[in-house]
């Protein structure tokens, strides 16, 4: 079965990473497209799913080569946003592990200046599932009509949700405080063990997941690096582990699983209204089928998932690393 169309809204961001060499009290930078939500409907599209991304998209220099990224890769941009505003740039800092950490330069920039009539005029009667999250949805003053949308588009589809929290650019406090109200919103929430530690500061994944389906969200997977993945499916759960994998960095492992786990549950025919057809097994599928799409992305410098083909090649031999 081919996928229905998967929704993502959110923003881009130019990560810019330091190059080595160059001359002396000189810095080079290598800039290239970024942007969790971004990240996602592209691998979306690479793997085959029919993605179309609602975002706004600066004519800038940083803008025109998102365009040109997404556009490339397949993404659907006909609902796309011409923004006035400048792009959103980060410097990333890649350690020996291949961690990233990044200082933002997000002040006024476009994705973050969604207005009302912008996103009612989407028509979302072809959407299986709306997936957002990052920046997106704790950013003013878009944040508000971010989740008006999710709750409009939640009568027919499936609303998937990625907190992905930068506590260096917002207060981890709005991000607790607005979580029960996603819950409620999303029928699955994705997030990394590093998101549940600002979250719920010591709480254990198992505690955590049953937190998060009171408050109304049926599927919760929390990514966990070398550990792999742990679902939980109101309450039933289910371990995947990482695949061994030669990493050359982590960015953008963690979109790229959510966009795996989402292209099997599409290709299944099970995203649409609110999960009631999945089962454990449906789940477990889906997870292994993510890592494997993760660890890939993580082979490569920078967020540039794979496309369809390279899932049918081995993985490499090496150490676990991230989703």
């Amino acid at each position: 079965m081919r996928p229905r169309q998967v929704t993502v809204l959110g923003e881009n961001v130019a990560d810019a990473f330091a190059e080595p060499g160059g001359a002396p009290h000189q810095m080079t930078l290598r800039v290239l497209p970024g942007g969790g939500p971004a990240n996602t409907a592209v691998a979306l599209a690479r793997l085959g799913t029919p993605a179309r991304f609602l975002t706004r998209l600066s004519d800038d220099a940083f803008g025109r080569l998102f365009r040109e990224h997404l556009e490339a890769s397949g993404v659907d941009l006909s609902d796309a946003v011409r923004a006035a505003e400048p792009s959103t740039l980060a410097i990333a800092e890649v350690d020996a592990d291949g961690q990233a950490t990044y200082s933002f330069h997000a002040q006024g920039t476009a994705d973050w200046q969604w207005t009302g009539s912008e996103l009612a005029a989407v028509d979302v009667s072809a959407t299986t599932c709306v997936h957002t999250g990052s920046l997106a949805l704790v950013r003013e003053p878009g944040a508000a009509v971010v989740e008006k949308f999710l709750d409009a588009a939640s009568a027919q589809a499936t609303v998937s949700i990625d907190p992905n929290v930068r506590p260096l650019l917002v207060d981890p406090g709005v991000y607790r405080d607005r979580l029960a109200r996603w819950c409620a919103l999303a029928d699955l929430l994705r997030l990394s063990e590093d998101d549940l530690e600002v979250l719920l500061p010591g709480t254990p994944p198992d505690r955590a997941c049953d937190i998060w389906h009171e408050t109304g969200v049926r599927l919760v997977v929390v990514t966990r690096g070398a550990n792999g993945a742990l679902a939980s499916l109101d309450g039933e759960r289910v371990t995947v582990p990482a695949p061994r994998t030669e990493v050359v960095d982590t960015v953008g492992a963690g979109d790229s699983f959510t966009a795996g786990l989402l292209h099997h549950l599409g290709e299944r025919g099970l995203l649409g209204g609110r999960l009631s057809r999945l089962r454990p097994d449906d789940v477990a599928e889906a997870c292994r089928f993510a890592v494997r799409v993760a660890a890939l992305t993580c082979t490569v410098a920078g967020p540039n998932p794979p496309w369809s083909a390279q899932l049918r090649e081995p993985t490499a031999p090496g150490h676990e690393r991230a989703v």
